[in-house]
């Protein structure tokens, strides 16, 4: 028993699928999020065609899901779990407060939906582990929240943002490359962990922060995406200078789903013109916290052979912050402060637009 005052943390991701039978599930969700899959069609037409590109997707998906060795499943909710589980020690180490933290999905399951999931506020706080704003992903989970609680968080006391910005992200970013590459991490903390390792000093490698990439219509609509990438990779590269690195830094996207123009240029795009030069190549996943379908299958498997195809000299993917303990003590540090000072629509400025039942809307 205990006297301290009862507080839930929900860490949100934006899921994926932990079992085969959860894939046309996952993508009917995501297809299904007009933030997500955004058209310019009347909404009854939107929703009936993300139903049919999901359904039709669905094999292809369950055959790239089967090869990664995780049960036909994506690794991502428990990775989020492990998560989950070391701030919840940490919070509960430093704090006069007794803390729960949850786990929700913005597709699938554990579902943000869920009665289970109760309003943002001092007692329950939502922390969405995007670094960067995009109205795919933050501004998705807010709309979330706010139809079903009929309130924007932001500004609630019971939200968290987004904290790719922050000068100690990068700094801890930058330090967990600089581990990474001499050998002070713990692999089995890590999936998949990485045994290649650049015939080169690190140093000197070409970094590739490769971020998921975002179709230009949300760009255009007021999506800050792309630039919050780039100032977290000036800042990350800022903070790498003081370990001594002084290779090449590239930005590139990956993950485009079909025809319209996505964010450039792509990760494919990039390795190749790297790879044909004869580089030394590592990719930083910039806009994950978590490994996940396309951090261990697309960097580890598909961008590593197209390096070999091509001519790279070496290829090496950088896990993502996953439980590193200086990325854990930083976002219990945010838990701590919530959101309360939040005096302005934030999904306005980083996103183009507030929700219908923003507090600051004017």
């Amino acid at each position: 028993m205990t006297n301290k005052p009862e507080k839930t943390l929900v860490l949100v991701n934006l899921g994926g699928p932990r079992t085969p039978a959860e894939i046309e599930v996952f993508l009917k969700d995501l297809f299904s999020d007009p933030f997500v899959f955004d058209l310019p069609l009347p909404e009854f037409l939107r929703i009936r065609l993300a139903r049919f590109i999901a359904k039709k997707r669905a094999p292809k998906v369950q055959t790239a899901y089967a090869s990664m060795g995780f049960g036909g499943g994506s690794p991502l909710v428990e990775e989020t779990e492990k998560q989950a589980l070391a701030l919840e020690k940490i919070l509960n180490n430093d704090s006069r407060v007794q803390w729960k933290v949850l786990v929700a999905m913005a597709c699938a399951y554990p579902n943000i939906r869920d009665p289970k999931f109760t309003k943002p506020g001092p007692d329950t706080i939502y922390l969405p582990l995007y670094p960067q704003f995009s109205r795919s992903t933050v501004l998705s989970t807010l709309s979330i929240l706010e139809s079903k609680f009929s309130e924007c968080p932001v500004g609630s006391g019971g939200y968290v943002p987004h904290f790719g910005l922050e000068p100690k992200f990068h700094q801890i970013s930058a330090q967990f490359i600089s581990d990474f590459f001499t050998n002070q991490l713990f692999p089995e903390q890590y999936l998949h962990y990485p045994d290649d390792k650049p015939n080169c000093d690190w140093k000197d490698i070409d970094l590739v922060f490769s971020a998921h990439g975002i179709p230009m219509r949300l760009v255009k609509k007021g999506d800050r995406y792309m630039e919050e990438v780039e100032l977290s990779v000036k800042g990350i590269t800022d903070e790498l200078r003081k370990y001594g690195y002084r290779g090449n830094i590239h930005i590139s996207y990956q993950s485009k789903v079909g025809p319209a123009k996505w964010t450039e240029p792509s990760t494919i795009q990039k390795i190749t013109e790297l790879a044909i030069q004869g580089k030394h190549i590592a990719v930083y996943p910039i806009s994950f916290v978590s490994d996940h379908l396309e951090t261990l299958e697309e960097i580890g498997e598909q961008f590593k052979e197209l390096t070999w195809e091509k001519g790279g000299k070496s290829f090496v993917r950088i896990p993502t912050l996953s439980v590193y303990p200086e990325f854990i003590q930083f976002l219990a540090d945010k838990v701590k402060q919530t959101d309360s000072g939040i005096k302005h629509c934030v999904c306005k400025e980083k996103g183009g637009e507030s929700l219908r039942h923003c507090r600051f809307k004017d």
